[in-house]
């Protein structure tokens, strides 16, 4: 490994231990509270080298939102097959999801980074330019749209289905259920099977409500994937990025 080879790969452990610090801080004494000074001793860095890889603490956070959705939408992406059916598609979504958010530490984190960025914005916006997930809503919002227009077409779904405003609800859904969960919820096990529990239910009225008279109701059940092994990668995967890490942007 060159010079600069080298220079890059200690950037990228140093930009991702300072992101690690952070959330560890945040789950601590939450958003509000943890300062910039904190997060450089906890990563046992000077402020100075600290401000140079994150001049402010709201681009800190921002950071950490945008990245944490551009890794989860690539990580669907490597497990979604080329032409698999949109209904193997929401399911293979939603397992997806369970496995890369499957601890409620995750969600304490992102949802206060966001309550202390845009504390008036749902948890994910595709309407809010100034959402700290919009740029992976976007995408997030054309990957569930695309897959429910699949599903129309292959005859999986009801014709007069509209996908656009199906995704805006399992999106706005899916923010109300974390913000409810969070807010009214102190015990994090709690956290993890009432808010995981809900989503779920969320999910399989939703798909239901969509499937064409004549599919398999049980081929529509999602299941409670936390206690599957099938993916069960996400401590490898948390280990792995803490040994490798490399930001997105």
């Amino acid at each position: 490994m060159g010079i600069i080879e080298r220079k890059e790969r200690e950037k990228a452990e140093r930009k991702a231990l300072i992101m690690r610090c952070t959330k560890d801080l945040i789950l601590e004494r939450g958003a509000e509270a943890v300062r910039m000074g904190e997060i450089a001793e906890r990563a046992e860095l000077s402020k100075a080298t600290l401000y140079i890889y994150f001049p402010s603490k709201d681009i800190l956070f921002r950071e950490i939102c945008i990245e944490t959705g551009v890794q989860f939408i690539g990580y669907f992406r490597s497990l979604h097959k080329p032409r698999m059916p949109a209904v193997d598609s929401l399911k293979l979504f939603w397992k997806c999801y369970v496995d890369f958010f499957g601890k409620s530490d995750d969600m304490i984190v992102l949802f206060n980074m966001k309550q202390y960025l845009t504390p008036d914005c749902p948890f994910i916006s595709i309407d809010d330019e100034e959402s700290c997930f919009s740029i992976a809503s976007y995408e997030l919002f054309n990957i569930i749209r695309s897959i429910i227009k699949a599903g129309i077409d292959e005859g999986a779904f009801e014709r007069d289905v509209n996908p656009t405003l199906v995704t805006h609800t399992i999106i706005s859904l899916f923010s109300l259920s974390l913000e409810t969960a969070v807010k009214f919820l102190k015990d994090p096990q709690e956290l993890d099977r009432v808010f995981f529990d809900e989503l779920r239910n969320i999910f399989q009225i939703i798909l239901r409500g969509m499937a064409r008279e004549g599919i398999e109701r049980s081929h529509l059940a999602l299941g409670d994937v936390r206690r599957t092994e099938e993916f069960s990668v996400r401590s490898e995967r948390k280990n792995q990025e803490e040994e490798n890490y490399a930001g997105v942007f």
